[in-house]
Order: structure tokens, then C-alpha cells, then sequence
């Protein structure tokens, strides 16, 4: 989520630059065609449009000084909201990033440590520059949006750029946040021409219909603004959101850094954005960061508490009521796949619901047309049947911008499960067969984070991991949904990272890429009494300290994915222990032992056993 930051220039004080130069006899209105928005000319020169900014006042206090927070606000709207009583929807995204961040890495932990060992501190905490006099708080969405008749509203987070209060980093504020702003365009809150005053400005401009959306930190907050059930939010169009630090920081009992970002942690990303007015930020520092974080965080065991319950947003699910057109990658490793899947499941049947996925990195649009479907359907009420076509499309080959492949849901409904079992052999390359075969014994690697996961899956041979794979492919294999590892293994030490990784072999190249990793995931051993199913991450129960040498059984889910192998490839489990990409690094020696015949990986394949068994021809 952190390699999200816009760079965004500074536009003037709220003003109506300018008048037509002659009087027209038609009002001018919003244009529709093939269901879309269409550009209106009228609507389309930047000189002309109305610039605001104020503060809105919030229903809370997130930095606890006795005063209710406000959320600076900027608009962009047409001149004929001004001089022909023209009423538009909204198109609103807010950010914590729109004030500036933290460079460097500075803000990250050290990963050099023992498993379940007290991390050594974090020393650094940046200052993040403040910028008093910014006039503006962002300027995405206007080229695109304003000029198809929408207004475009954006907003700093709680206790960023001039946004007053604290960031809370998923807290109960980055919801009530963007609602105030969302009852200020309906009429139910208050904003305030400057951030201290008390002169009102109204949204007297708006039909009081608003879409959301933005892409990582900013695809975040429109799921959290639709889990308050503000009315007047009629659609979303979240990009990457992160659904759950937990989720972010952790995995499966596991603390598990974002990829890109190995060691970073939710202190680390409140000192990334807290951009707000230095007079206020000892005061957040010690009520979050240095208090309710650092209190409740827990980067010894990485277990689930009531902290990281706080910050979940599929907890408060029932209170979408919006349209909802999600937006992921497969192969974001920053911003998990996962993220995105969850909420789609918890609101599928009771609003309308559209997914869009691509096999490419953090980011990444649904295209531009489907968008702004979404946005005409929704937000301007124009009957387009956009949410009775397919329920998902998918790039499932080629980068990000190709055109996708249109489903009738997802997973496709037409992948079934198939259970593959590991035989002896992992050092060099077991195989992975569709049928359980009894005495094949247990293997053991030997962890060591100094070789990556690419340097393992390449090895011929290797102590540091275990690999088993299928026949070579004679026909490609679709596969749609969510892996699962049923694993029973046994630790030399009382605490053992475990990465588990689905590739394609041979591996094509040098590093895990779209065209050799398939899937992954990670789990905390010492968990295992709470993951006896593959999504149960949630459990309150504290792990076990490992007794070593004793054998522990665990089931839990890899990432979702939806790719096609091809043929001339094998689908290949390996598993390894510390992951240097993600995990922490603990000195090398640590030994994991697998009972091969209490393990198995659980694959969602198109055609189900048929059509794998067609494709390796077992």
C-alpha cells in the first residue's frame, strides 16, 4: 500500500474563473450514449470550472483535544452548477497521501531476528513536512469526470495534510471520515469556510448521489465509508483496497511484511503518512502510535487480537448498500489478492457486485468504459443494464490493459476442487499426483533466507526446500479460486517460519514473475490449533510455543488466482521455510520436517479432476 503516493501539483482559491463569454439559450445537461457519459462541451473548459475548498466538520474526536475533527475538502464542479441552477452527482476520492509522505525506508523494521523472538526497536520515525498553505487537496478524477458532468470532490484523511485530528491507520475515524463529507453533500453536515470558523458553505450544487473510488490507501477508504451505510453513496469502485491489516501485516499467525516493503508494520505506516499539523502530532504519537500500536500490535507472536479485529473491514460488511465494482491483481503481492475477494464474497447477493482482476502488480483499473457504466448506472441513474452482463472479467494472459475475459462469476463456476499428494523425493523433485500413495515417510529441509524463493524453485537440487510436481502438462490447466495446504510437519525450535508457493517448472527466469508463480502463502506453525480450515486466520486463541521434534497438523489458504497454465509445464508445491521477500530472517539451521502423507494442496481447477487428469494424462 505504501508505493501508492500521488504527486500532486497546487491549484488557486475557490473561485468561478470565468463566465461564457455569450449567453446561451439551452441549459447545458450531462450526455449519455451506449450507456456511458459522454464528454459535454460545455462542461469541458478547465477555466471555467469552480474551484472550493473548505473544512467539514465530523461527529468525533480522533486526537482527544475537545474538539470535533474537520476534514479539508476540495471540489470541482462545472460553472453552470453556478449560473444555470445545474444540479451534478459527485465523484469523490480521499487520501491520506495527498499531503506527502515519508520518503526512504527508514520508517521499516530490522527483519534480522530470531522467530518469535522481541524484534530489535524501531528508531527512526520521520517527520513528514507539513504544508500549511496547500489551497488544494488533490486533482485526480477532474479530467476525466468534470467534463462528463460530474463533480469531483476530494479529501485529506483524519489528521493528514490539513485535515485536523489524528490518523488511526484503520481505525473507527477513517470511516466516519469520508461520511461526514458524503452527509455535507447531502445536506446533513457542516462545512466551514476555513478550518477554525464558523461561516457555513453548503452543497446546495449536488443531487446528493456520490461514487467513490481510488487505489490502494485511497481504494481502501471507499469500502470503509460504505460500511457506515451513508446514505447518498450510491457506488464504489475500490482498486486494491486493503481490507484488513491484519491481512497487510500478518498472515495466518505469521507477521509478514507487504510486498516491497520488508519490515514495515502499522507504526511504520502511521510515520509514513502523518502529514498533519505538527502542533498535534505528539499528542497522536503518543495516543497511537507509541500508545494503542505499540500496545496491541505484537510483532513477537503475530497472533489475532481485538486490535487487528478493529481493523477489518469485512466485521462491518452488513452496512454495504452500495453497488460495488472491485478491482485487484493476482500478482499484487503489496496488497494481497485476498483483500478484495473477502468483501466481494460477504456482499455477493445483496448488492450489485462486479469483479475485475488482471495478472499484473499493485494497481490497475477496471477499463475506463466499464467504469464509467458503473458511475452513469449508479451515481447518475441511467438504466445501462451494466449490472446484468457477466459478473467478473479477467486478463487471465497477457499485462495489464489487455482486454479481459468476461466470466460468469468468480471463481469461475466452472473450476471444481483437486486434491494432489506429495511423493517422496522433494530435495530433488518429488512427484504431485491426484492420488494418495501410503509409506512415503517425511522429508526435512533446512531453513536459510539467504537463498530467495526463485533461487529454490530453480534448484536442481536443495536441502533449503521441498518441491513435487506433476507430469508435464500435455493440455493447458484453468485454474479459478482459492488453493488450500493441508500440512503436518514437526520444528527443531519452538518457533519456525513456513512459506508455501505453487509455481510453474521449468522456472522461466530469475525471479517469481507472472509467467512461474501461480500462487503463495504463509503460515506460523505455532498456530496450528486455530487453522483447521483454510480461512479460519481469526481465531482470539494464542499460539503454542512447538515442541520440537512433535508433529503438528494445519490447513490454510494461498492466495486466490485465476491464470492458465500452460502446456509443456507442471504444476509444482514447494514448500520452504523463512522467505526472505516477506518473512523475518532468523539464522539459518532451523529444520522443518513433513509428513508427506498428512499433506496435500487443494486446487480449484476448470474441469475439475477431468481436466487435470486429461492434462497430465494420470
Amino acid at each position: 500500500m505504501s508505493s501508492f503516493i500521488r504527486c500532486l501539483g497546487l491549484l488557486s482559491l475557490p473561485v468561478l474563473l470565468a463566465s461564457s463569454a455569450s449567453a446561451k439559450t439551452e441549459k447545458a445537461g450531462p450526455i449519455f450514449k451506449d450507456g456511458q457519459a459522454q464528454i459535454v462541451p460545455a462542461f469541458s473548459e478547465q477555466s471555467e470550472w469552480i474551484l472550493e475548498r473548505l473544512w467539514v466538520e465530523t461527529d468525533f474526536d480522533s486526537d482527544k483535544d475537545g474538539k470535533l475533527d474537520r476534514m479539508h475538502v476540495d471540489v470541482t464542479r462545472q460553472k453552470q452548477t453556478e449560473t444555470e441552477g445545474l444540479k451534478v452527482p459527485v465523484l469523490y476520492e480521499s487520501s491520506p497521501y495527498f499531503a506527502g509522505t515519508a520518503g526512504g525506508r527508514s520508517i521499516l523494521w530490522d527483519v534480522k531476528q530470531e522467530v518469535g523472538a522481541t524484534p530489535p526497536p524501531r528508531t527512526v520515525q520521520p517527520s513528514v513536512r507539513f504544508q500549511p498553505d496547500r489551497q488544494r487537496v488533490g486533482n485526480s478524477l477532474v479530467r476525466q469526470w468534470v467534463p462528463r458532468g460530474f463533480a469531483v470532490v476530494h479529501s485529506d484523511a483524519p489528521g493528514t495534510g490539513l485535515s485536523t485530528g489524528s490518523p488511526t491507520v484503520g481505525g473507527r475515524a477513517e470511516r466516519y471520515a469520508p461520511k461526514a463529507v458524503i452527509d455535507w453533500l447531502n445536506g446533513r453536515a457542516k462545512g466551514y469556510t476555513t478550518l477554525t470558523g464558523n461561516v457555513e458553505v453548503t452543497a446546495d450544487w449536488c443531487t446528493g448521489k456520490v461514487g467513490m473510488t481510488g487505489t490502494s490507501y485511497n481504494g481502501t477508504i471507499p469500502v470503509a465509508a460504505a460500511t457506515t451505510g451513508v446514505e447518498g453513496l450510491e457506488a464504489i469502485i475500490p482498486v486494491a483496497p486493503n481490507t484488513s491489516y491484519y491481512h497487510y501485516y500478518r498472515s495466518h499467525g505469521l507477521v509478514r511484511s507487504p510486498g516491497g516493503w520488508l519490515g514495515e508494520d502499522i507504526d511504520s505506516l502511521y510515520d509514513f503518512i502523518n502529514s498533519g499539523n505538527p502542533e498535534g502530532r505528539k499528542r497522536s504519537d503518543r495516543l497511537y502510535r507509541n500508545g494503542e500500536f505499540a500496545r496491541n500490535m505484537d510483532r513477537v507472536t503475530g497472533d489475532y487480537n481485538e486490535f487487528w479485529d478493529g481493523r477489518d473491514l469485512l466485521n462491518f460488511t452488513d452496512g454495504i448498500k452500495c453497488a460495488v465494482l472491485m478491482g485487484h491483481a493476482f500478482n499484487d503481492w503489496n496488497v494481497v489478492p485476498i483483500h478484495s475477494v473477502r468483501i466481494s464474497n460477504a456482499v455477493r447477493g445483496r448488492v450489485p457486485l462486479v469483479q475485475y482482476f488482471h495478472q499484473g502488480g499493485h494497481g490497475g483499473n477496471p477499463p475506463f468504459e466499464l467504469m464509467n457504466k458503473w458511475f452513469t448506472r449508479f451515481v447518475y441513474g441511467v438504466e445501462n443494464g451494466v449490472e446484468d452482463g457477466p459478473l467478473s472479467y479477467i486478463v487471465r494472459e497477457g499485462p495489464r490493459g489487455t482486454p479481459p475475459t468476461a466470466y460468469a462469476d468468480y471463481p469461475n463456476p466452472d473450476a471444481s476442487d483437486v486434491t494432489l499428494f506429495p511423493m517422496k523425493g522433494g530435495k530433488q523433485m518429488g512427484r504431485l499426483t491426484t492420488k494418495s500413495v501410503s509409506k512415503q515417510g517425511s522429508e526435512t529441509l533446512v531453513d536459510d533466507v539467504s537463498f530467495g524463493p526463485a533461487a529454490l524453485a530453480k534448484a536442481p537440487d536443495s536441502p533449503n526446500r521441498l518441491i513435487y510436481a506433476t507430469p508435464i502438462l500435455k493440455n493447458p490447466v484453468h485454474i479459478s479460486g482459492t488453493a488450500q495446504v493441508r500440512i503436518r510437519l514437526a520444528s527443531s525450535k519452538a518457533a519456525a517460519n513456513l512459506s508455501v508457493y505453487l509455481v510453474q517448472l521449468p522456472f522461466a527466469d530469475g525471479r517469481i514473475g507472472t509467467n512461474n508463480l501461480i500462487t503463495r502463502g504463509w503460515a506460523d506453525p505455532q498456530n496450528a490449533d486455530s487453522l483447521t480450515e483454510g480461512g479460519n486466520y481469526a481465531s482470539m486463541e494464542p499460539g503454542k510455543p512447538l515442541k520440537p521434534g512433535e508433529f503438528v497438523e494445519m490447513t490454510f489458504d494461498l492466495q486466490p488466482d485465476d491464470q492458465i497454465i500452460p502446456a509443456g509445464k507442471r504444476i509444482a508445491l514447494m514448500i520452504l521455510s523463512s522467505d526472505r521477500d516477506f518473512t523475518v530472517w532468523p539464522k539459518a539451521g532451523t529444520r522443518l520436517t513433513v509428513d508427506l502423507e498428512a499433506t496435500s494442496v487443494t486446487i480449484p481447477v476448470v474441469g475439475g479432476q477431468t481436466a487435470l487428469s486429461n492434462a497430465t494424462g494420470r
